[in-house]
């Protein structure tokens, strides 16, 4: 969830984004990493190469003959506007506590602490703690009452922000160039000095219980919480993130310590910069203000996640409409089909009938629900949710029920029916046209110094570096239709979904687990 001092704002984390490196050395106190180079066909440092086309010939050619980054960019002749693109600083304090930062021209500049923890290092007793905690922070510390946080946030023009997700949490302040140093000193007066009071944490927590009824009023979180909580029965990430309502009531003081303790040390947070900032600044800020922070991972995250294929449906007549999820299990962050699944993601996009228009989309899907009424559709959402070891990929879709013929029945049809010719009949033309929109997202989504910061901060905690636009858009080259198909075929035929149901779906509007499994194999194309 995300809080903001100033304006304030409610909404879940963004899902998925890319990256970028260049690693210099600014002091001899600080240790570095070594930079690592750009390879055309793997995310990761665990995963093999694989063969992906002939332009991923190209570029381990260009590679072997250079091991400079910058000059095999230029000679895959990429445009201009991302080799200019601006380089970002990484450095590694003596208690691995990380200091990443990208330097643009302006007056202003996002500070942020990103921290590799969430509800999925949770456990049944304390699920909710991370979300209380971030509540907790701007309550008020052992120098600071909450009106003194306010105010100097406020003087300063700027805005504090905090939010959490299922695998991080993160507190970030935009703010004028000339006020980085007070800012990253609030957020570290926040993070290790919060007070805590009984008081608070009682006001509070009545706060959280009236957000948790809000959130079960809204039905696009309701139906994704319980497609984690189906899709993830044996692990932390199918928990939600604000946790159940006997948590809530009895999280004490000492659970918030607790929580700090464990997760809030040197490896596990990453200082990230963005805009007018300067590194050598930042890394010196950094080692004053969390330089005494355990160097040391007090708890290993789950080796695995295991998916279980499964339904469930929360029957409500009340609803006029029928909210539906339909996901297979994809990929983590670093797997080498990252990209390939952001391109499937773009094929089958996403459509809504209040925007009006859609008969000459892309998406063959999308150009389905907009002309044929019968279908009785309001929406479709694609997805492609990346987490540490692993992922989910579907369709959020909205509409009516129908007892006749149509209706969200003859939806879900046309949904598995695309995935299952995309896996076999994905041409040449609609692949490019898909990684070109791609592109364009991912380039739109980096304006503005905090889209940045974020960039930033969730690449470094999930792939442990940044990753280029340059080397972005190698990647995506690097897919064509055979590599889509292959990965369609794999992950999306004739294998078991996880679906989540919230509405009016007797079996007379929606169909059972059976015949959707059965819609999923390839012979149906």
């Amino acid at each position: 969830m995300k809080r903001r001092i100033g304006s304030r704002t409610l909404t879940h984390l963004g899902r998925y984004s890319l990256s970028q490196t260049t690693r210099k050395i600014h002091n001899s106190n600080f240790k570095l990493l070594n930079p690592s180079s750009v390879t055309p066909t793997t995310v990761g440092t665990n995963y093999k190469v694989r063969q992906y086309s002939n332009a991923s010939e190209h570029l381990k050619t260009t590679l072997s003959a250079s091991r400079d980054p910058r000059h095999m960019e230029q000679s895959y002749d990429l445009p201009k506007y991302l080799l200019n693109s601006p380089p970002t600083q990484f450095t590694v304090l003596p208690n691995k506590f990380r200091v990443a930062s990208e330097y643009r021209h302006g007056e202003t500049a996002t500070v942020g602490v990103w921290i590799d923890a969430g509800s999925a290092w949770e456990d049944s007793q304390n699920n909710g703690v991370a979300h209380f905690l971030e509540h907790m922070a701007f309550k008020g510390t052992k120098t600071r009452t909450q009106e003194q946080i306010e105010i100097e946030i406020e003087n300063m023009g700027g805005q504090l922000n905090a939010y959490t997700s299922r695998e991080q949490t993160v507190y970030y302040a935009h703010v004028f160039k000339h006020d980085v140093p007070k800012a990253v000193e609030i957020l570290s007066d926040i993070l290790q000095n919060s007070k805590f009071t009984d008081a608070d944490i009682e006001r509070e927590r009545n706060v959280i219980l009236r957000e948790q009824s809000e959130v079960e009023t809204q039905p696009e979180e309701v139906v994704f919480d319980h497609l984690h909580a189906t899709a993830f029965p044996e692990s932390a990430l199918g928990y939600t993130i604000l946790g159940p309502e006997q948590n809530i009531r009895s999280i004490q003081r000492k659970d918030l310590l607790n929580y700090i303790d464990t997760h809030y040390t040197g490896p596990r947070m990453v200082l990230v910069g963005a805009g007018a900032v300067d590194h050598n600044q930042l890394c010196e800020l950094a080692n004053k203000h969390f330089g005494t922070l355990p160097p040391v991972f007090k708890v290993r995250p789950a080796e695995r996640h295991p998916f279980v294929g499964s339904m469930v449906v929360n029957r409500n007549d009340l609803l006029p409409v029928i909210h539906a999820v339909i996901a297979m299990q994809s990929v983590p962050w670093t797997s080498p089909d990252y990209f390939a699944f952001l391109v499937i993601q773009a094929m089958v996009g996403s459509w809504d009938r209040n925007l009006g228009g859609g008969k000459n989309l892309s998406s063959r899907v999308c150009e389905a629900f907009a002309i044929n009424k019968e279908l009785k559709m309001h929406s479709l959402m694609s997805f492609n949710t990346c987490y540490h070891n692993t992922g989910l990929f579907g369709c959020y879709m909205v509409g009516e029920q129908s007892s006749e013929e149509g209706g969200i029945r003859d939806a879900v049809h046309t949904v598995l029916g695309d995935w299952a010719r995309i896996a076999t009949l994905a041409s040449d033309l609609e692949v490019e046209r898909a990684k070109t929109k791609l592109k364009a997202s991912f380039l739109m989504q980096l304006d503005g110094a905090t889209s940045t910061a974020e960039e930033i901060g969730r690449q470094i905690l999930s792939w442990g570096r940044r990753v280029s636009p340059s080397e972005v858009f190698m990647r995506i080259d690097a897919i064509d239709s055979n590599v889509v198909r292959n990965v369609a075929q794999r992950y999306l035929s004739e294998q078991d979904p996880a679906v989540s149901v919230l509405g009016p779906a007797d079996a007379a509007f929606f169909p059972d687990y059976h015949t959707i499994r059965g819609w999923t194999f390839l012979n149906r194309v």
